[in-house]
């Protein structure tokens, strides 16, 4: 599977570095408009986790301006979509129509009406969609769905999601609605899709929390389902102190177990407080064994995902476009009840 990657910021270097560990796939195109990275300085990119990056070597590599140019290129197999969020859909759609495979990074869009297109425009193409939500690859996550589709627990009773971040000052237009979305869309939607993927679709949502401008700067949640007695609640957004860049957790509860996790980093170093724990009706508490802790482990399980199902042309039942479409309108749901301070239906 040959691959082109659209835009080279955090998470267009942390595809490509993944891929570097991907058999199956590589990448032989990269497009970006910023000639210095398109030359192979990485030196100015950065996140909340990971490398910084680094000088690189992109001899080989096809390197284009124009989207166009590399989407219209035969080489290319699939389209990686790296662009702010304001860009995936139009690019998506661009890609899918010439032929192209599309894995294009969480959200799939800014809008719901966008991603409805993005779904239908794959249906069309007869070419796949895949939507980079991340998180079910994590170790702690992954065992967590497991856990549910297996039923060894017994069904899901409740769940407690946290997902907050360092005001990522390096982003000029975060807080910007129509580019990046906010913590919602940029942050918390990985819980909305986890959420999604676990308790099926909620009915309604009830958000309290402080705004910036037009998006939702920090939060808490609730969803409510068909079943009353299912409680799922989130919380989630950026904070204006550095110290902390980034915290995630989450406490499940299943009939027979309960599984909580909780992962920080502290003046730039990754501390895991809480290892994932199972407790057990029985009294008992077990620390799965879940190797590497690594965050770009989590991004080349993912990719390995894709890889094997471009390979064997069948969608991925995780990375869905249907799935990633339904957390788009949770979270745009959510900032609607909290611009109104009352439940809204979903």
């Amino acid at each position: 599977m040959n691959v082109g990657i659209a835009g080279i910021g955090f998470m267009g270097m942390i595809h490509y570095l993944s891929y570097q560990k991907q058999r199956g796939a590589k990448v032989v195109a990269l497009c970006e408009q910023d000639k210095t990275r398109l030359a192979g300085d990485w030196t100015s990119i950065k996140g909340n986790f990971g490398p910084r990056g680094e000088m690189m070597d992109l001899s080989g590599i096809a390197k284009y301006e124009r989207l166009e140019d590399m989407i219209s290129d035969p080489k290319v197999d699939l389209i990686d979509i790296c662009l702010p969020p304001a860009g995936h859909a139009s690019t998506a759609i661009k890609a899918l129509k010439a032929g192209k495979h599309v894995f294009c990074e969480k959200p799939i869009a800014l809008t719901s009406a966008d991603a409805k297109k993005m779904v239908a425009t794959a249906e069309e193409s007869g070419r796949l969609l895949f939507i980079g939500h991340v998180l079910p690859f994590f170790p702690a996550y992954a065992f967590i769905h497991k856990m549910a589709t297996s039923k060894k627990y017994g069904r899901l009773l409740s769940g407690n999601f946290k997902r907050i971040t360092a005001d990522p000052q390096w982003l000029k237009h975060y807080y910007d609605p129509n580019v990046i979305g906010g913590p919602l869309l940029d942050l918390h939607i990985h819980d909305a899709h986890f959420i999604r993927l676990l308790f099926g679709m909620p009915n309604a949502v009830f958000t309290t929390g402080r705004m910036k401008g037009e998006v939702v700067e920090f939060f808490n949640s609730l969803f409510l389902f068909d079943d009353p007695s299912v409680s799922v609640t989130a919380t989630s957004g950026a904070i204006r102190q550095q110290g902390r860049s980034f915290t995630s957790g989450f406490e499940v509860h299943f009939e027979k177990a309960t599984a909580i996790y909780d992962f920080n980093v502290i003046a730039d170093r990754a501390e895991t407080s809480l290892p994932l724990a199972i407790l057990t009706n029985d009294g008992k508490a077990q620390r799965p064994e879940l190797g590497s802790g690594d965050p770009l482990d989590g991004f080349s399980a993912e990719i390995a995902e894709v890889t094997r199902c471009v390979k064997a042309g069948k969608p991925s039942s995780i990375l869905s476009g249907d799935l990633a479409r339904d957390a788009v309108v949770l979270c745009n749901k959510q900032t609607e009840s909290a611009k109104k301070a009352r439940l809204v239906k979903v």
